[in-house]
């Protein structure tokens, strides 16, 4: 029998706390990524220590919360009771020790495993945790999960609470930059989730009096809305909800003060019970889309126990809301039909104007029917799997998909058949998908959905990403635009931007759309290659070669080589996230950048050309 074959017990190994995380951190923290993602693990380390102090404010501890970021270290300051000394240790690096476990102390928190600090801990090049409690302090200091220095309890005058200090380890997440737009809107949630907390960010305050209608105030600031936002609240549940004259639905949906951007049995049954409630209002059985074409609204319930589908807690698997077997759907539902009914019946002024907007999408929808269909059939017809697509091996149209997989999928949209031919050969073909253009797309500023359909590139793109009926069924999590770095290749981006913003405005706001980064030149001698993303790059390329070296200036994506792109498009990505803030217009970006003023969009285009290439 072979060595390799053995199987003894030597074959046999037991991995303490922080040696089992750091060798699979994506059971803990999703996927690792540079931060380039809102999704990315260090935004989930963060979300992880906040969490803690926000259980302890709606416990009744602590109105503040002070967060910094400084040179890619986070500080956390919560004012709570603080942890017992005597158990702070196991609670930084024993798995399955927390407060938490009192179901009468935290009975609807999000992190009831005890895992979240152990994995930031684990995960951290340094973790340092300070607890005060009673004019007492005990101090913590770990290096990747191991205790380096406890500076043992002694009197202090500071208010109670904890401190928490981190550095996420650069050896599990390569080349990490924090975005503080991420961190930004992550906060926001938290203070519109918990009426009457404050959090400091970096200094800048972060405070909300009205709860989730704040955040739909922010989100509708710059745009149309149909009627007032409609704000329903009771003991655990909150819900707001307008309708605007954007393409397509917009949710935002929270559990236990959890974001479940992927949504679940909470979400599907709320959207249900929208439906349902309006249908009978109006003694009227409208077509549901029609119903829920443009709506913006959230959703905040709280439940015992909550289960999520994966560790990074996007999306609800639960189906009860309670020990006593009372359905998510139930609640929500029985919540919906009373309230909405009655402000609708008190409210005439915003059933007239709901009951415009319905028939208004009722009358779109049928108008576009006609050429859907047709559409659809030509996209069949096109065998867009082969010609266009060169799929991933997975496919995500299942609900029941791998939550970690699916967040390292992705598309890259190339320009032209030779930038597609090189990137298909060098990908990582188990999660990476390529689509092809055939020239540059229409400039779809001002236009009606029905261009989508019409449009043969923008129809089948819309198939490849399997977003004709929303974001459910998105096929990919990150939608990279792969161009050349020339004033075609820019224009070609804002096309394709567009096209996004105009019809699928959510796949930007919820952090989906990427620019790819690849190099602008190559140096190197007979011993070392370097690629250099910029002038400076290359300059100090030179400086570190021989003196004979050769310097190669990349025109386009298609000259560089498959075997040289594997090195820029699978570990050593670099992506450039488009980042849309809430309160922006979408409307006056469009206008600017793609109306009618085309010098200042020229202007634009030659002006970041330049920054890009210099």
């Amino acid at each position: 029998m072979s060595n390799k074959n053995k199987y003894s017990a030597d074959s046999i190994k037991s991995l303490d706390w922080k040696e089992h995380i750091r060798l699979r951190p994506g059971m803990y923290i999703g996927k690792l990524g540079n931060g380039s993602s809102v999704d990315d693990g260090i935004y989930i380390l963060i979300k992880e220590i906040i969490d803690n102090s926000i259980d302890e404010f709606i416990m009744g501890f602590g109105k503040r919360i002070n967060v910094e970021l400084n040179d890619n270290t986070i500080f956390v300051r919560d004012f709570g009771r603080g942890i017992p000394l005597s158990k702070l240790e196991d609670c930084v690096s024993k798995i399955n020790t927390g407060g938490k476990y009192d179901s009468q102390a935290f009975k609807k928190s999000v992190g009831l495993n005890g895992v979240g600090t152990k994995a930031v801990n684990a995960l951290s090049e340094k973790f340092q945790i300070e607890s005060i409690r009673d004019n007492n302090s005990l101090k913590l200091i770990y290096g990747r999960g191991e205790l380096i220095d406890k500076i043992e309890s002694k009197k202090t005058t500071s208010r109670n609470g904890t401190k928490v200090k981190f550095i996420p380890d650069s050896n599990i997440f390569k080349k990490f930059n924090f975005i503080n737009d991420y961190i930004e809107t992550q906060i926001s949630n938290y203070v519109f989730l918990n009426s009457g907390l404050t959090i400091y960010y970096n200094k800048k305050k972060f405070f909300s009096e009205n709860g989730l209608k704040d955040l739909l105030v922010k989100y509708t600031e710059n745009q149309k809305i149909s009627y007032p936002i409609i704000h329903l609240k009771d003991k655990d549940i909150e819900i707001v909800l307008t309708h605007g004259y954007q393409y397509g639905e917009e949710y935002y949906s929270f559990v236990n003060g959890q974001n479940t951007s992927s949504g679940g049995t909470h979400l599907a049954a709320f959207r249900e019970a929208i439906v349902k409630t309006i249908r009978d209002f109006y003694k009227k059985d409208f077509d549901a889309s029609d119903i829920r074409a443009s709506i913006i609204s959230s959703i905040s319930i709280r439940i015992q126990n909550p289960i999520f589908e994966s560790q990074t807690k996007t999306k609800l698997g639960s189906t009860e809301i309670d020990e006593n077997g009372l359905t998510v759907r139930v609640f929500i539902n029985d919540f919906v039909k009373k309230n909405l009914d009655n402000f609708l019946h008190k409210n005439t002024n915003v059933s007239d104007e709901l009951l415009k907007r319905i028939l208004q999408s009722e009358k779109e929808r049928k108008a576009l029917s006609g050429i859907k269909k047709i559409a659809n059939q030509r996209a069949k017809s096109a065998n867009l799997h082969n010609k266009k697509l060169r799929d991933c091996k997975y496919h995500f149209n299942s609900k029941n998909i791998d939550d970690e997989l699916r967040l390292n999928t992705s598309i890259f949209i190339t320009e032209g058949d030779s930038a597609s031919g090189s990137i298909t050969k060098s990908r990582d073909v188990k999660t990476q998908a390529v689509f092809s253009l055939r020239g540059k797309p229409l400039n779809s500023f001002g236009l009606t959905k029905k261009i989508v359909y019409e449009n043969e590139e923008f129809n089948l793109l819309q198939h490849a990403l399997n977003i004709e009926n929303g974001m459910d069924y998105l096929r990919y999590n990150q939608i990279i635009i792969a161009t050349d770095a020339d004033v075609d290749g820019m224009h070609i981006r804002l096309l394709l931007l567009t096209f996004f913003l105009q019809f699928y405005p959510k796949l930007v706001r919820n952090g989906h759309i990427y620019i790819l980064k690849t190099p602008l030149f190559r140096v190197r001698d007979k011993n070392v290659t370097i690629y250099a993303y910029d002038e400076n790059e290359k300059n100090n390329a030179i400086n570190k070669l021989s003196s004979n070296h050769e310097i190669t200036r990349f025109k386009g994506l298609g000259e560089i080589s498959p075997g040289e792109f594997k090195n820029f498009i699978n570990n050593n990505i670099k992506l450039e996230p488009v980042i849309f803030k809430e309160n922006t217009s979408i409307q006056e970006v469009l206008s600017y950048y793609m109306g009618k003023n085309t010098q200042d969009r020229q202007n634009f285009i030659i002006e970041n050309l330049i920054i890009e290439n210099t």
